[in-house]
């Protein structure tokens, strides 16, 4: 499976009897039905660790890209109808800034390296508290409750898998709590957050600007709001798109459906 395709349903299962692998690229599982792959005696595999990396480069990407204004930095550059550059023209900064990471799994606690570098103060929230050398390592401190980090961050940033607990898990009340000089960035799901109350929070100036690697659809339709915003950047769902991790990526969902064929114990399969 490739960019959630194809549909893994009832009627596909029933039209493949020998079927006996679904390997699925990336990390996330929301869109398969274990249950009823389990019901057909289908294992699934996904690749979750080689996406790692290049997912927290793009997190961290993004941030900077927000901050600085990169985007509009550029159109002004090369626009036709430029003839000077405003001294006023300002950004904000990153370093020493505060940088909040909701799911702190893989991909968030790479994020957190990274940041680290940039010598922001890092909070996070995860369903279960890291070991204390891990948080020392990279100088984070745990949020037992999400508001607390809301409340703080000047750059939140989600991390989470999609869950029936994380689908919109930051709406209208969550972005209330931000402060009106922070911007979001979500590289994990787009239904991780409400698209329409993050809308209305852009539009009204209650949180800075967003930065998003993930939509919901997507593409979203090209007369969508988000879409004519000046204070948001959206990328393509690219946070595994380098020439390295998709080569793994697809090697690693061809060890396991020859593993799966061969009757052998399936690497990274989803339980």
């Amino acid at each position: 499976m490739w960019y959630h395709k194809p549909a893994i349903n009832e009627e596909l299962l029933q039209s493949l009897p020998n079927l006996k692998v679904v390997a699925s690229s990336g990390v996330g599982i929301d869109h398969l039905d274990l249950k009823l792959l389990s019901s057909y005696g289908v294992k699934v595999s996904n690749t979750p660790f080689i996406v790692s990396t290049d997912t927290a480069d793009l997190g961290i990407a993004l941030m900077l890209a927000s901050s600085r204004r990169v985007v509009e930095g550029h159109e002004m550059a090369v626009s036709p109808d430029t003839e000077y550059f405003p001294a006023d023209w300002l950004g904000f900064e990153v370093s020493g800034a505060t940088l909040g990471i909701v799911g702190m799994g893989t991909v968030g606690y790479k994020v957190a390296e990274r940041a680290k570098a940039f010598e922001m103060k890092i909070l996070y929230h995860n369903r279960n508290q890291r070991k204390k050398e891990e948080e020392t390592a990279i100088g984070a401190v745990y949020c037992k409750k999400i508001d607390d980090l809301l409340q703080q961050s000047d750059f939140v940033l989600l991390a989470v898998n999609l869950t029936p607990q994380t689908c919109k898990l930051i709406g209208k009340r969550e972005l209330e709590l931000m402060k009106p000089t922070a911007t979001l960035i979500n590289i994990s799901r787009g239904l991780v957050v409400d698209q329409d109350a993050l809308v209305e929070a852009l539009q009204n100036k209650v949180i800075r600007a967003a930065a998003l690697d993930v939509t919901y659809p997507e593409p979203l339709p090209r007369d969508h709001p988000l879409l004519k915003l000046k204070n948001v950047i959206i990328t393509p769902h690219i946070g595994s798109a380098t020439k390295k991790t998709r080569w793994v990526m697809m090697e690693e969902m061809a060890e396991s459906i020859e593993a799966g064929l061969a009757g052998l114990p399936i690497p990274r399969e989803v339980l």
